[in-house]
């Protein structure tokens, strides 16, 4: 078990928490699809993002469904889902919702921060990302709620006239009329996956705070109005969607790609989001830069969580030590933690270097799966991994506190 993990957070602490782990849970794809552009062309990269997607999305979806009480065959129940997907992260993606009834709603997006991250690249990615990656990928999350459900633009980009607001505009329609897509290429392997059936603890029904989302559907989540048992397991929940997601992107890259190529494209993609990530947690935390701050971020990063399915201990004395356990559902499947190896350290550097630019990891003779970081008098020049994640404008994003959320009826 992690030796720092959610658990030894404060109430207040995890909901700051929650929202970065979304963003960062996001921002997976600023650093995987710019490899996948590299290897594959635009609409290679392109179709990998929906494979990964299609066959992720459904899986994780059910899961916080089932975990936080908030199960269902309605429009209600897809629009929670979202708010709790890292496709959808808070404010970052600013979905706004109205439900019309059971079976009948429209979601528009205010602010896309994924619009304004390719907006500048220019006309042929954008209808690539809004188009041709939302068409299939928005119907795939909702389909994990009812098979009937489609997701159709009402205006979406490019933007006409330029600058449109909001971003786009979506209506939500169940029709058992309609016949629902084929199931996706390899959904059964990340259906049968340790990460997909990892069983977690459940949330205690008596701490203090809200337990669930089986109320109404509301404006915004407010992390902070939920119980710290519910935010432990929702923490743990966007771990596990970003663990889904590289299995969907390593199947889709290994399609195009020999073993090698797979990996070296895997361990880019892994090294970008994972020093982001451990800046972020460190800032929005406010933990220290030095070795014990550290051991806190590496307890709590998505690389190393949950511990029912990244087995992992972290030690600190004149250096860090990390031990992952071979065995645990990761290696299984072939995520992070197993890409990690005394021949290839550079997904650990970036994600060490995100608290302090100063520490380095090496290999530990102990073991092929034990890592020592030690604090050095040199600072490291960012990854270019890293720098390539940071070219979105997540990287600087800002949560703001929006208040009391208003409870979104059937009028």
């Amino acid at each position: 078990m992690n030796t720092v993990s959610f658990d030894r957070l404060s109430r207040e602490e995890l909901a700051v928490l929650l929202p970065e782990l979304l963003l960062c849970g996001h921002l997976i794809d600023r650093s995987g699809m710019a490899h996948s552009l590299g290897a594959f062309g635009r609409e290679g990269m392109t179709q990998v993002a929906i494979e990964e997607w299609q066959v992720a999305s459904p899986v994780y979806t059910r899961r916080m469904q089932k975990a936080l009480r908030f199960e269902g065959d309605s429009v209600e129940t897809i629009f929670k889902g979202l708010q709790l997907d890292i496709g959808a992260p808070p404010q970052f993606m600013d979905f706004r919702y109205r439900i019309d009834d059971h079976d009948n709603g429209e979601f528009w997006l205010d602010h896309c921060g994924a619009l304004m991250d390719v907006e500048p690249m220019g006309h042929d990615f954008v209808v690539s990302m809004c188009h041709d990656i939302e068409d299939p990928t928005f119907d795939a999350t909702a389909l994990a709620t009812n098979k009937y459900a489609q997701v159709r633009p009402i205006h979406r980009p490019p933007r006409s006239p330029a600058g449109r607001k909001p971003h786009c505009a979506w209506t939500v329609k169940i029709d058992v009329d309609h016949v629902p897509p084929p199931i996706p290429h390899n959904a059964d392997r990340v259906s049968a996956s340790a990460a997909a059936n990892v069983v977690l603890r459940s949330i205690d029904p008596d701490d203090d705070g809200n337990p669930d989302y089986s109320g109404p559907l509301l404006s915004d989540i407010r992390f902070a109005d939920f119980s710290k048992s519910a935010l432990v397991r929702m923490a743990e929940e966007v771990c596990l969607q970003q663990h889904l997601l590289t299995i969907g992107f390593m199947l889709a890259v290994r399609a195009r790609a020999d073993e090698k190529q797979a990996m070296d494209i895997g361990r880019k993609q892994f090294a970008g989001i994972a020093g982001l990530t451990s800046e972020r947690i460190r800032k929005a935390l406010g933990v220290g830069d030095d070795l014990e701050g550290l051991a806190a971020v590496l307890g709590l990063h998505p690389a190393f969580n949950p511990g029912e399915y990244v087995a992992v201990s972290i030690t600190t004395s004149d250096v860090l030590e990390i031990r992952i356990d071979p065995h645990c559902g990761a290696f299984i499947d072939g995520t992070w933690p197993s890409m990690l190896s005394g021949e290839d350290l550079a997904p650990l550097n970036a994600l060490v270097r995100g608290v302090n630019p100063r520490f380095v990891a090496r290999a530990s003779e102990s073991s092929a799966s034990t890592f020592e970081i030690a604090l050095t008098d040199k600072a490291f020049r960012e990854a270019g991994e890293v720098a390539i994640t940071r070219f979105s404008t997540g990287a600087d994003f800002v949560f703001a506190d929006r208040g009391i959320p208003l409870p979104l009826i059937v009028i």
